[in-house]
């Protein structure tokens, strides 16, 4: 039989760099405050998938970082969109209210 937990990892896996990506869209973020946000969402990631995400959207152009000071170690790296993550953005953001639309309506017939 079919384990659904796959399936559901799947599916959480393909939506991750949307998640991440409107979480950025809010404000620049420490890692750290991004899991914290997606884990309110019950989406639960941890820095071992989160780090290299972040490393192929700030490649990609998507993101860039700046250091900042902290007062209780080392400078930190926080993360925001650049103007191509935002256009790349809205281009997700279409995608899924269509897939959402898509899904409904097949769920209704």
């Amino acid at each position: 039989m079919i384990n659904p937990e796959n399936t559901k990892a799947q599916m959480r896996k393909g939506i991750l760099e949307y998640c991440i990506l409107t979480v950025l869209s809010k404000k620049e973020a420490y890692p750290s405050d991004i899991i914290e946000e997606l884990k309110k969402a019950k989406l639960i990631v941890v820095e071992g998938t989160l780090y290299p995400l972040l490393t192929r959207l700030k490649n990609d152009g998507l993101l860039q970082y700046n250091w900042v000071e902290s007062s209780s170690g080392p400078p930190r790296k926080y993360y925001a969109l650049t103007t191509d993550g935002t256009s790349f953005l809205t281009e997700l953001k279409n995608t899924w209210d269509e897939l959402q639309n898509a899904v409904k309506q097949i769920s209704q017939l």
